[in-house]
């Protein structure tokens, strides 16, 4: 047993073995420092390398940067040159813009528009009255127009933008409560006091809204449209003046010579010759400086509209009434429904070989239901609501079930009371609903419903002439720009083709977003959507800046979302970029991420399949301060070529519908 014991350490043993770890111990802390240190060293040499390459950089910035502005300056002359172009106001564009939300503008802010309102609120009132005449005249002769099955009459009037409905009670038989237009779905399910009285149903269904106000631009907004460019004009003045005032100058000191050239009669002619010249010179001079700075007035004019259309409003507009529509959180589509019910008017009575009928002085009169006093009838449903169906207009897309709203005409605004068993059939594109009382009615969809939108792309397709894909939850959007038109190239919903009106029609971009937001298609943020949509913030004048100069190389680069946009600062945008000089889409194109700033444009080293994000400067590239003279780093000679000759029509065209789908912040 003893032999099997472990042999005892002597203490100096002990003491020897903790000398020797002490002593490992200290080794490899030495190691390691050293290590540390030489690992240091390096770290802080290749910082300071690094460092000082990218002062380098940003000094090569610094110095070339006026001269690139300068040409960039030169480039986006396109932008007043296309507004010279056009027909339609840039005003009037903006009115468009923000109808839909924030209504007409205030009667001071331009002539034109308020001509414009006056012109549609006169044109669509005569059409309204024109048909509401029409009913009156049927009305009138419905006992001559009776379908010989019910003994009632019924009748359908159709127009390009208006479609009349209209019913007679001639029989009163209370077993027919069921209304249904002949050939169409429409109709009605009328309660058995009603099936029983002289009345008449009209429904009015007016393709386009005229009902909803249209309702003051915001103040912030007014103000500025003629911030930016004040200086501008002041400048103009003063070198209007300035040239006014030297030209008399220049005239008289030329006077002068000339009198003192009078008395050499040898070069009389010579001289005078001369002075004619020298003045002709001195109006053209002034002419072009003064072009120029009109010119330069436009331009400030155009940048302040553009930045006007990607501008948040400060304050989310406030209603009232509990159940009062947002008009600018919901859109109304597919036009508005009229619906009255009348007391029918006396009809034709044969009088032997006569036919006579009594004609009311005051015309058509409004049954009221309910009744205003009820004090006669004990049961509490006696007066139940009307269930009323209605066929969605074809051109028009919901892509989730619409809500009813009906007007109040006291507010003078949409609400949703009073309306219940709402039921929707997509397929047969039929809504029903119960309706406590009548009036005008319209269906409403959410107007951010394609917001925000999960990726884009704008490609090239040939000479001035690009392809816009826009895919949101609900649809894919394609749209086709070329010079100063815009189309709708095609729409797939849920992965299937979708037929549309509006395909194939070229129409310009104010038209076409106008167009596109009346069939529900809304990719086109308002200044107030920021409050209903998580958005990707960006600053404005970043996002404006990022907007022309993507436009100034659409000609020949394909652009497209990055997922990176979203992580980099308000600050700063990030785009995916690819040389492509082709119609046809490229199959797995080179794609390279490009960060703009508005002052400096760099490609990132990282791309979009990388795990972290980065803004290290990809190797063997450079700083510039626009995007245009990074490209020019690697574009090939005829992507250069078809840049600077790009039409400037083409170019404001692809610029206003980036502003007006706002990609980089709504993605």
């Amino acid at each position: 047993m003893s032999d099997r014991k472990k042999k005892k350490v002597t203490k100096a043993e002990r003491l020897k073995q903790l000398q020797e770890e002490e002593e490992r111990r200290q080794k490899e802390e030495e190691e390691a420092r050293v290590k540390y240190e030489k690992e240091e060293m390096e770290r802080l040499e290749l910082e300071r390398i690094e460092k000082e390459k990218w002062n380098q950089l940003e000094s090569k910035d610094l110095e070339r940067r006026n001269e690139e502005l300068e040409e960039l300056s030169l480039l986006e002359r396109c932008f007043p040159e296309a507004e010279k172009l056009k027909q339609d106001t840039r005003l009037l564009s903006q009115w468009k813009h923000y109808i839909q939300c924030d209504g007409s503008p205030d009667p001071s802010i331009a002539p034109e528009i308020n001509t414009f309102i006056s012109l549609w609120k006169e044109e669509t009132n005569e059409t309204f009255e024109e048909v509401i005449a029409k009913s009156k005249l049927v009305l009138n002769q419905a006992s001559t127009l009776a379908d010989l099955d019910s003994g009632n009459m019924e009748k359908v009037i159709q127009d390009e933008n208006v479609t009349l409905y209209v019913w007679a009670n001639l029989k009163k038989n209370p077993r027919y409560k069921s209304v249904r237009f002949s050939e169409t779905q429409t109709g009605f399910e009328i309660p058995r006091i009603l099936a029983t009285s002289d009345i008449a149903l009209r429904l009015l269904h007016t393709h386009y809204d005229h009902v909803t106000p249209l309702r003051p631009i915001s103040t912030s907004f007014q103000g500025h449209t003629t911030r930016i460019p004040q200086f501008v004009k002041d400048e103009v003045k003063s070198v209007e003046a300035a040239i006014s005032k030297e030209l008399p100058e220049e005239s008289k000191q030329l006077e002068n010579e000339s009198n003192s050239v009078h008395e050499e009669e040898e070069t009389k002619c010579e001289e005078q010759g001369d002075i004619e010249v020298q003045t002709s010179f001195v109006q053209e001079e002034s002419d072009a400086t003064k072009c120029e700075l009109e010119m330069k007035l436009l331009s400030e004019t155009v940048l302040s509209a553009q930045l006007l259309l990607i501008e948040n409003a400060t304050e989310k507009p406030t209603f009232f009434e509990d159940n009062e529509v947002d008009l600018c959180q919901f859109t109304t589509l597919g036009g508005v429904y009229h619906l009255d019910i009348l007391e029918l008017p006396p009809q034709y009575k044969p009088m032997k070989s006569w036919m006579i009928v009594e004609i009311l002085k005051e015309g058509l009169q409004k049954y009221i239901y309910p009744p205003e006093t009820t004090e006669d009838v004990e049961t509490e449903n006696a007066f139940p609501p009307i269930e009323v169906t209605l066929e969605v207009q074809e051109n028009v897309i919901f892509f989730e079930d619409p809500m009813v709203a009906r007007w109040d005409a006291e507010g003078k605004h949409w609400q949703t009371d009073g309306i219940s068993n709402v039921s929707y059939k997509s397929e047969e594109r039929l809504i029903t609903f119960s309706l406590e009382t009548f009036g005008p009615i319209t269906l409403i969809q959410d107007t951010h419903v394609n917001m925000p939108f999960q990726s884009w792309e704008l490609r090239p397709l040939g000479v001035n002439k690009v392809l816009l894909t826009v895919t949101t939850v609900f649809t894919e959007v394609q749209i086709q720009i070329k010079e100063d038109l815009c189309m709708l190239a095609s729409i797939k919903l849920s992965d299937k083709k979708h037929s549309s009106t509006l395909e194939g029609k070229w129409m310009t971009p104010i038209s076409f977003i106008f167009a596109l937001k009346e069939t529900g298609l809304n990719i086109f943020p308002s200044g107030h959507s920021h409050f209903y949509v998580i958005i990707n913030y960006k600053d404005p004048l970043v996002e404006l800046k990022a907007y022309r100069q993507l436009a100034l190389l659409s000609s020949a680069f394909a652009f497209g979302w990055s997922k990176w946009n979203a992580v980099c600062t308000s600050k700063k945008v990030i785009v995916k970029l690819s040389e492509h000089l082709t119609e046809e889409p490229i199959q797995n194109p080179n794609w390279t991420l490009l960060m703009f700033s508005g002052n400096r444009a760099q490609r990132l080293k990282i791309n979009e399949n990388s795990e972290t994000f980065s803004e290290a400067l990809k190797e063997e590239t450079e700083f510039h301060s626009t995007l245009y003279h990074m490209v020019k780093d690697f574009a090939s000679k005829e992507a250069m070529e078809k840049i600077r000759s790009s039409n400037c029509q083409f170019i404001d065209s692809v610029c206003y519908m980036l502003l007006s789908t706002r990609l980089l912040s709504y993605s």
